[in-house]
C-alpha cells in the first residue's frame, strides 16, 4: 500500500467540503434529478474520526446509511481556482465515508430546510491515511468499493465522475476559499444502503488492479 500517515495534518484542518450527486447511477437510485452544477455542502471537523474510533448513530436516526467517497486533500489557499490549473491544489488522497442519517435527510428534503441534521454529526466523516499525490497517476481511474460484513455494497470507478476534480474545485473556489488541509469528498456511487449497531464497514481503492488503500470501521 502506498501510504505515509500524514493524517492527523489534514483532520486538523478547518473545514469538509463534500460533493453530492456525483454519480449519475446513485443520483437515479435515490430519485433526483442528475445536477447541472456541482451540489456541495459542508461538514464540521467534528465529523472526523479516524482508524480504531467507531462510527456513531445520531439520536433519532432509524436510517444511518453508508457513502465511500474519495477524497481530496488541498495543499495551498485557493480563490477563484482556474480548472486548467487545479490539479496544483491537491496535496494528496484519502477514502472516507460521507456518514448519513438518511431519514433526517428525506425530511429535511421535504421541509425543504438544509441537511445539517444528516450530513453534519460527530463521527459522520470516516477517514483513511493519507496519499501522497504522487502515488496515484489518473484520480479518474480508481476503482472505489465499500462493503458490510463482508459483503460488497458500492463498486464503481472514479471515471463515472459527472463532475471531474478540475469542475469540482473550481466551481467551489468561486463561493469558499479552499485553505491548506482542507478536506474535498468528491461523492459517492451507486449501492448506498443502512447500517446498525454492530456492523463492519470495510471499504477501498483499487488502481490498475493494484490496492491503494483499505480502511475498516465498526458502527457503535
Amino acid at each position: 500500500m502506498f501510504l505515509v500517515d500524514l493524517t492527523s495534518t489534514f483532520v486538523q484542518s478547518k473545514k469538509i467540503v463534500c460533493v453530492g450527486r456525483n454519480y449519475e447511477m446513485h443520483v437515479k437510485e435515490l430519485g433526483n434529478d442528475v445536477p447541472s452544477v456541482p451540489v456541495f455542502f459542508l461538514k464540521p471537523t467534528t465529523a472526523y474520526i479516524t482508524r480504531d474510533e467507531k462510527i456513531i448513530t445520531p439520536p433519532g436516526c432509524v436510517d444511518l446509511q453508508h457513502e465511500v467517497e474519495l477524497g481530496l486533500i488541498i495543499s495551498k489557499t485557493g480563490k477563484n481556482i482556474a480548472e486548467d490549473k487545479a490539479m496544483d491544489w491537491i496535496q494528496g488522497y484519502t477514502l472516507a465515508l460521507d456518514m448519513t442519517a438518511r431519514d433526517e435527510q428525506r425530511k429535511a428534503k421535504n421541509a425543504g430546510v438544509p441537511w445539517t441534521l444528516a450530513k453534519m454529526f460527530d463521527t459522520s466523516c470516516p477517514v483513511g491515511e493519507f496519499i501522497s499525490k504522487d502515488k496515484i497517476s489518473d484520480p479518474h481511474a480508481l476503482d472505489i468499493w465499500l462493503s458490510v460484513n463482508g459483503v460488497k455494497r458500492q463498486r464503481s470507478n472514479t471515471k463515472y465522475f459527472i463532475f471531474r476534480i478540475p469542475q469540482i474545485l473550481s466551481y467551489v473556489s468561486q463561493f469558499i476559499t479552499l485553505e491548506p488541509g482542507d478536506l474535498v469528498l468528491t461523492g459517492t456511487p451507486e449501492g448506498v444502503g443502512r447500517v446498525v449497531s454492530g456492523d463492519i464497514i470495510q471499504a477501498g481503492l483499487v488502481q490498475m488492479g493494484e490496492e491503494i488503500t483499505k480502511i475498516e470501521f465498526h458502527v457503535k
